[in-house]
């Protein structure tokens, strides 16, 4: 991308994860998971082209026939001349979180040099988050004993002191148990694992690893970020059926087994990352309506330079509008 388009490319993220996320925050406690979605999709797209570059969706909402916007393949950005990135969404990881008024739910996206992200072939993922500091000698390959005794050592704690992120689903029920067994502490959630992954990477945040199995095109935009923290993501697929088993040895990848790290699914240095809370979690803040006034908390994450941005951003809203999918100006 260059030094100076990431620089004003990132800056532009901000303000689309934003709409986005302010947009979707309308709706907290609505129990309308749907429109949720819907607004953060609109605010996003909407955003999205007012963005000087030539991008493709690379990981977005789904296939075409499904997703009406941000569907992977799709064209964003202002086009012609603009320099082509990879783009990879979430306009709001957590819907049900934001909903229900629970914690934890983001706007998130990143955006890469073209050619740079790995689109997964499969829905779901083997996964293990660590920050910087506890990655070394962390395995999939390994039993739950062996790395949490990795990631303790690594850190300069013991077992019982480590605190470990799982997504509250049934397929982690022996998970859960073995890390019981243990003695480690676990923080259950029910949903959005790329802020909890990332949050293991973030200083002050209490978390010092996630496990489990959770969404894989998630997995990229977290290694995305990763990269950018230090840290680190490792993947497998995970292809319960014989139709994901297809998928994936259709899109190429035929050994299951094969663990791929936060370097394969974000290639390359021209990485740039944007996440607006929509509720509070450890990583950021959540939209706070003040009378004609709202607060959002933006990480705005440059790879190549390790530039980590905290933006804390008051908007107008008696004077400020947001602009759609369909080009209109809406206020929030």
């Amino acid at each position: 991308m260059g030094h100076d388009r990431e620089r004003e490319i990132l800056l532009e993220l901000v303000r689309v994860t934003e709409t986005a996320a302010l947009k979707a925050a309308r709706f907290m406690g609505t129990g309308d998971k749907n429109a949720v979605d819907a607004a953060g999709v609109d605010g996003m797209r909407g955003m999205l082209d007012l963005v000087r570059i030539n991008g493709t969706i690379i990981i977005g909402e789904g296939e075409k026939d499904k997703a009406p916007m941000l569907y992977n393949g799709e064209k964003v950005g202002l086009g012609g001349d603009a320099v082509e990135v990879d783009i990879a969404v979430d306009p709001i990881e957590g819907t049900s979180l934001v909903a229900n008024g629970m914690p934890g739910a983001i706007s998130v996206m990143v955006a890469a040099d073209k050619g740079t992200l790995m689109p997964f072939p499969t829905f779901y993922a083997h996964k293990i988050a660590v920050g910087p500091e506890a990655k070394e000698g962390v395995s999939l390959d390994e039993p739950v004993r062996v790395n949490l005794h990795v990631v303790a050592a690594n850190l300069g704690k013991k077992v019982r002191d480590l605190t470990v992120v799982v997504l509250n689903r049934p397929r982690h029920e022996a998970l859960i148990r073995e890390i019981r067994e243990c003695g480690a502490r676990i923080k259950l959630i029910q949903d959005g694992d790329v802020a909890a992954a990332i949050a293991t990477a973030l200083p002050d945040t209490g978390v010092d690893m996630l496990m489990g199995i959770g969404g894989a095109p998630e997995a990229v935009i977290t290694a995305a970020a990763m990269k950018c923290l230090g840290g680190e993501i490792l993947t497998k697929l995970y292809a319960p059926d014989k139709d994901q088993q297809e998928r994936a040895a259709n899109a190429g990848f035929k050994d299951l087994d094969e663990t791929f790290c936060a370097d394969d699914l974000a290639k390359g240095d021209g990485i740039v990352f944007s996440a607006t809370g929509v509720t509070d979690g450890e990583m950021l803040r959540g939209v706070r309506f003040e009378g004609d006034k709202c607060v959002t908390e933006s990480i705005a994450m440059r790879y190549r330079t390790g530039t980590i941005r905290r933006i804390i951003t008051t908007h107008d809203l008696s004077r400020k509008t947001i602009r759609g999918s369909s080009g209109q100006e809406l206020r929030v």
